[in-house]
């Protein structure tokens, strides 16, 4: 039952109130709630399965980096996002600030869980080209790395974002920083895994549910 309404929650834009109506439609009585109590319980979970699953996958060695802002409690929180060039989604990581540091340790992030990349791509933003710069010089970056620096090439990232926060409930807004992470972790990783199916299937095919039991079964 928890993984019906997760997979409610998680695919499609809706409330835990429509959620749970929804559920009742097919004779399950769960309140609003207690769905939002699972989204807490299964947003961090599922993200732990799928990013143990998806290092093991052959991405490609191009990589987009960007980040996104959301609303927290009124407040400007900023998503780093990555995707590989066939935009596969690589990692997230919803940060308080927007600035070199938050920047670096998410690089950094990436190539300790995927290796070296070949290229990366970011747009014009300061600390973007400040973080490149001093992960070479730290050694943590091979130097022989491309660092394109271009708005165009990353657009594939930039529609991703608006696919993905188009699933956020409640305008991008969130009320706790806890919330919006486990959220944006366990929409993420549902978007994640249709687009690695949609080459081969339709829309209406594609199952959350089956992908959420299929992630706890390779665990």
């Amino acid at each position: 039952m928890s993984i019906e309404a997760i997979g409610l929650y998680y695919h499609f834009s809706l409330s835990y109130r429509d959620c749970a109506k929804i559920m009742r439609k097919f004779s399950i009585g769960v309140d609003h709630t207690t769905i939002y109590r699972w989204n807490k319980q299964y947003g961090k979970v599922l993200y732990h399965l799928w990013k143990k699953r998806n290092k093991r996958r052959a991405l490609s060695k191009s990589w987009r980096i960007d980040e996104t802002y959301i609303k927290v409690k009124g407040k400007d929180r900023y998503l780093y996002r990555a995707i590989d060039s066939n935009g596969n989604t690589m990692d997230m990581w919803l940060r308080n600030h927007r600035n070199t540091v938050s920047t670096k340790s998410f690089v950094a992030r990436l190539i300790q869980d995927y290796g070296q990349p070949s290229s990366i791509v970011t747009d014009k933003y300061a600390p973007s080209l400040k973080t490149i710069n001093e992960l070479k010089e730290d050694g943590v970056l091979d130097q022989k790395v491309n660092h394109w620096k271009s708005k165009y090439l990353n657009n594939i990232l930039e529609q991703d974002h608006r696919q993905v926060k188009g699933k956020f409930p409640y305008g991008n807004s969130f009320q706790s920083t806890y919330t919006a992470a486990t959220t944006i972790k366990g929409i993420e990783v549902i978007s994640a895994l249709y687009k690695e199916s949609r080459r081969e299937i339709t829309l209406f095919d594609f199952s959350p549910w089956d992908e959420i039991e299929n992630l706890f079964k390779v665990a």
